[in-house]
Order: structure tokens, then sequence, then C-alpha cells
């Protein structure tokens, strides 16, 4: 009985924490954005002086394409942060993420999101959203959170959107998401993707749980060292799960990018078959269900989104 009592602990533990990183944010800049008067050419010229930094770990990585991911962790905060070079034109990107609309088309193929639905009125636009289990739920089973939509800035060479929610689930805070880019030249955008949040006790205690039962042998993607078998060491902990959900959220972005061009009866079916073949290809990290239950799901799971008001 003893056993069972703790599975079920574990079981809570690895949901809460699915629940903990799926709820997203950003901080660009130690937070030093001015959201009242938004510098576009300032922006673009310090996005594009990055990408001049990092051009070296863009051409060759181990993720076999034009990105980069960070991670960090302080005592009352964690961070993810993506970096990626885009094969698609500015304003195409421009239009695709900057409309509330289409990111619950792009979120929905996340494999914790269950629900994604934006909310506009007088007072601005709400991203409504559900969050839960890799399998089939109920709506009434899985957590609501609320985020704040803003454009920050929208110009010929640059845009950035924000999203914020005060308060998440055991104890953490100061939700917010940032999200922005620059043309690079007429067929290619940069883009820069960031995550936080803050945590308190509460949460503190449950990670502490979680990391010694369901998530103990779970893996990042940054390699601390070398292995005696001459494998990559990975970093595990609370930056492996943060990697991780960076990584989920990047290729969100990509499969619905990819499949613009879809014919709209056929977008929806491209999209899944692009972002599980994408998350197989770091399957170490990313593998959590197999094809076919992670395309049922989302199939019913996208009527849902499209139905339920």
């Amino acid at each position: 009985m003893q056993f069972f009592k703790q599975s079920k602990v574990n079981a809570n533990l690895a949901f809460t924490f699915s629940i903990l990183f799926v709820l997203f944010s950003a901080n660009f800049n130690a937070w030093a954005v001015n959201v009242e008067k938004p510098n576009a050419d300032n922006y673009a010229a310090a996005l594009l002086s990055q990408h001049k930094i990092l051009s070296k770990r863009l051409a060759s990585n181990q993720f076999n394409r034009p990105i980069t991911l960070n991670s960090s962790e302080s005592p009352e905060q964690l961070k993810g942060e993506i970096y990626a070079v885009l094969d698609y034109p500015f304003a195409t990107v421009n239009n695709a993420l900057n409309q509330p609309a289409h990111w619950c088309d792009a979120l929905i193929l996340h494999i914790n999101i269950k629900y994604c639905r934006a909310e506009t009125n007088k007072a601005g636009t709400v991203m409504h959203l559900n969050l839960g289990k890799k399998y089939d739920q109920t709506l009434a089973e899985t957590y609501k959170a609320a985020f704040n939509y803003q454009e920050i800035s929208k110009a010929d060479n640059y845009f950035s959107t924000e999203l914020n929610a005060a308060e998440g689930p055991l104890g953490t805070s100061d939700y917010r998401i940032w999200i922005e880019a620059t043309p690079l030249n007429n067929n290619q955008t940069f883009l820069h993707f960031t995550y936080a949040y803050s945590f308190g006790l509460t949460g503190r205690i449950a990670m502490k749980g979680y990391l010694a039962t369901i998530g103990k042998d779970k893996v990042g993607f940054t390699v601390n060292d070398t292995l005696s078998n001459g494998q990559p060491d990975y970093i595990q902990g609370v930056r492996g799960v943060v990697e991780r959900n960076t990584m989920r959220y990047y290729l969100t972005i990509d499969a619905y990018l990819a499949n613009l061009n879809q014919p709209a009866d056929k977008q929806l079916e491209k999209r899944l078959e692009k972002w599980f073949n994408s998350t197989e290809e770091y399957a170490q990290q990313l593998h959590e269900v197999e094809r076919n239950d992670y395309v049922e799901m989302k199939r019913k799971e996208y009527q849902r989104q499209n139905t339920v008001n």
C-alpha cells in the first residue's frame, strides 16, 4: 500500500512540474525593456549584434540546426533562452507570431498544452491555457492559466511580444514571455525566445521531490563533460527541465511556420507530423509518447480548442 501511495505522489509531482515548465515567460536584458517607448531600431541592432556573436555556435552545434540554447538558475528564478535562424522572411514570421489566435494554433502542438483560447476586450487580450499530462484529459482535470498578451513593438525591421502572469501554481509567480525577431536578409529571420519565472518555498520543496523521483534520470541539452564510454554527460535537475521545455516550444514555432503554405485542411496534420518528428531527433531528452498516441490525442484537443468556449 505504501508503494502505491508513493507512486501516486510521484505521478502528481511529475504533472505539477510539467505545468510549471509549460507556463513560460521571458526575461530580456534583465527586464530592462522600456515598454513605454520601445525603440525598434535599437532593439533590432542589438539582436543583430547577438547574431554576430553567436555565429559560430549557430553554424555548428549538437542540434544540427541553426539554434543556440541556454539556461540559468538563481536562488529564486529559472530561465530558458533560445536564439534561432529561421528560414522564413521576416514578414511571414511577424504576421504568424503577432496574432494571439496564431499562437494558440502553435501552442496546441506541445504535448502538455490541452487547450488555448485568446479573448480580447476593451482591457486587452488574455490567453487562456489549459495545461495537463501527456495523455487524454478532460478540461476539468487540467490546470488553467491566464496570460496577458501585449504587442510591445512592431516595425518593418523588428517585433517583440510579451505575455505575463502574476501568479502560478505551488508558490510560483511573475511568469513572463518575451519573443523578438528581426530580419537577417530577404529570406531569413533571427528569433530570440526567452522565458522565466520566480518561485518560493513551496515550489522549491515540490521541485526537490520531483527531481528525486520521476525526474531524476531525465536530462537536458547542456553538456557538462564526457562520460567514460565517450557519450556526452548532459545536465540534469532543474536546468535540464528548463532546457527540454525550451526546445519543445521552439519546435512548436518551427512546426507552425513550416506549414503555413499548406492547404488549410492539411495544416494540422503536417504540423503534428513535423513537431513529433523534430522531438524524436532529440529522443533522449524529449521522447514521451508514441507517434500514434500523440497524433490521436492532439487531433481531439485541436477539435475541442475550436469548438469549446
